[in-house]
């Protein structure tokens, strides 16, 4: 098996329609080249979705003549930063690898009685740009994996879009992808996202997006942030007065200080009537996070 310390350290990251061209374009890239690949998912699950309930992700992916079967468990983070732990490696086919599902500590108990239950569930299929950031100025090599993501999600019966960055730290300080995602907010209109492609899928199926309840100043900006990631899967308008209501709260919290109020301050604005985001927002809103530095279950 591919991971022997399994551990996913990643910030994610919503594009607003002309996202991708931007962020093509930024110079941050110019020297580096990219690798383009066409990867097609498959999540699986019980038919009484024991795994989303568990904030469970297995999938088979099918990427350059090869299928890689992955477990990813419940995210912890927020502001479109996560640690989760993950297991990937390769099967020889279509079928899921049960025999080593059942070895991994997620299925150690009543959920490997699940095992024999599983059948796909839903489909990501989409187009990934990945570039390799190395940064060797410093002692401490960096190391940093930047995709983009253009396709679409399809379960039950319903589509939504894919396009989004992911920042993954393959080695170095977890600081360097805040600094990565700050200097690409400056060009490229984005948002932190907290909902995987797995749990976007899953809500999707059920048409149940739950918003939770917030009260502190990262809770707020949490459940703006899965409003916004609920308002443009469904398009139903209450969730983005959802989204605009908790950023509303948020921008008057009393537990801010004097350096978070300016970047929640600036949020509200930060939104056309579509609900996507302008450069000023997506740079706020990850601002604000950093300084939070908050631990949430993430989606």
């Amino acid at each position: 098996m591919k991971n022997t310390h399994p551990m996913e350290v990643e910030l994610k990251l919503a594009l607003a329609l002309n996202g991708p061209a931007a962020l093509r374009a930024h110079p941050h890239l110019g020297s580096t080249s990219a690798r383009q690949q066409t990867l097609t998912n498959t999540y699986f699950d019980t038919p009484e979705g024991d795994l989303a309930k568990a904030r469970i992700a297995l999938r088979l992916r099918k990427v350059d003549g090869t299928v890689l079967q992955t477990v990813k468990t419940a995210g912890q983070g927020g502001g479109g930063l996560s640690q989760r732990a993950e297991w990937e490696w390769q099967v020889p086919g279509d079928a899921l690898d049960l025999a080593a599902l059942a070895e991994l500590p997620p299925f150690q108990g009543e959920l490997g009685k699940a095992l024999s239950s599983l059948a796909p569930q839903l489909s990501t299929d989409f187009t990934r740009r990945s570039w390799q950031l190395i940064d060797t100025s410093t002692p401490q090599r960096g190391h940093i994996e930047l995709v983009l993501d253009e396709g679409e999600i399809r379960s039950g019966g319903y589509r939504t879009p894919i396009r989004e960055v992911e920042l993954e730290l393959k080695e170095g300080d977890p600081e360097a992808l805040w600094a990565l995602a700050l200097t690409l907010s400056e060009q490229v209109p984005l948002r932190p996202s907290d909902s995987s492609k797995a749990a976007r899928g899953n809500a999707l199926s059920t048409q149940h997006w739950p918003l939770p309840e917030a009260h502190s100043p990262a809770q707020w900006l949490h459940r703006a942030t899965l409003a916004l990631d609920a308002y443009h899967d469904s398009q139903q308008a209450g969730f983005l007065t959802d989204a605009q209501q908790a950023l509303a709260t948020l921008a008057k919290h009393t537990a801010l200080d004097a350096t978070t109020r300016p970047y929640a301050q600036a949020l509200p604005g930060g939104l056309d009537a579509q609900g996507q985001p302008s450069s000023a927002y997506g740079h706020a809103a990850l601002a604000l996070a950093h300084r939070l530095a908050y631990q949430t279950a993430l989606r």
